[in-house]
């Protein structure tokens, strides 16, 4: 089977959430997908499975995103069955909630090097593959931030919500950055989605506990966030970037 037309997408974080539910639709919607996950082999391998049950090349490969040569690796594969045409930066953790005050060093580092380092890891080596400077052809990068980064996360994790704040700002000064070599750069922010993000968070039921704040009155569908995702891969968002869309149920 050759790859797809459409160019490979790799998208990190893509065992489960928001990324697995990303990479089945990108399938869906005519791209070859690059799964990256950490540790869940079997799940990643799960996605890739129903990747190919649409008709399209996939594979899983893992890599930890604060490491550089296994960032490297990762697009490396991805190489393997097309060009790399768009990324979905979609890896990222969060902790158990705390205060600031009682936030360690190692906790805070872990929290940047995951979802701010490891998005910027990603975001160069696309970045070096799909840039008109560098002989490419073009792409699109969606980085997965959050609603957190302008509600703040008060009482919960003020850490995420700040490193989800520095996701926005990389989206806009990346977004003009590369914007005459042919790449577009944007973010959805998710707000409160049934995902197990939150059990590994300590609370599992953290969406049902919130949902009578939220304007819609319920949480948000993984796949609900992977519309977004997707069209802003695709070419109907040709002239779209530098955007942060909010995917909240209006909160």
């Amino acid at each position: 089977m050759t790859s797809s037309p459409s160019g490979v997408a790799v998208v990190t974080g893509g065992s489960g959430g928001i990324g697995a539910a990303t990479a089945m639709l990108l399938a869906e919607r005519g791209w070859a997908v690059c799964v990256g996950y950490r540790t869940e082999a079997e799940s990643a391998g799960n996605v890739v499975g129903a990747c190919e049950a649409l008709g399209q090349v996939a594979l899983a490969v893992a890599a930890d995103v604060t490491s550089p040569e296994a960032v490297a690796s990762l697009f490396a594969t991805a190489d393997q069955i097309g060009m790399v045409r768009a990324l979905v930066n979609s890896a990222g953790i969060v902790e158990e909630r705390s205060r600031v005050d009682e936030m360690t060093a190692d906790r805070l580092r872990r929290m940047f090097e995951v979802n701010v380092i490891g998005s910027f890891l990603c975001a160069g080596e696309a970045v070096r593959r799909m840039s008109s400077r560098n002989g490419g052809s073009g792409g699109a990068i969606v980085n997965v931030s959050s609603a957190a980064s302008r509600l703040g996360s008060p009482g919960e994790y003020v850490d995420y919500a700040a490193s989800k704040g520095a996701v926005d700002t990389m989206t806009l000064g990346l977004a003009r950055e590369v914007a005459a070599e042919g790449i577009r750069v944007n973010a959805v922010r998710p707000g409160l989605i049934h995902t197990a993000i939150h059990a590994r968070g300590g609370q599992p039921d953290r969406v049902e506990r919130l949902q009578a704040a939220i304007p819609m009155q319920r949480g948000g569908r993984p796949e609900e966030v992977a519309e977004a995702i997707a069209w802003l891969c695709s070419a109907e968002a040709s002239y779209v970037t530098g955007a942060l869309i909010d995917v909240s149920g209006g909160r």
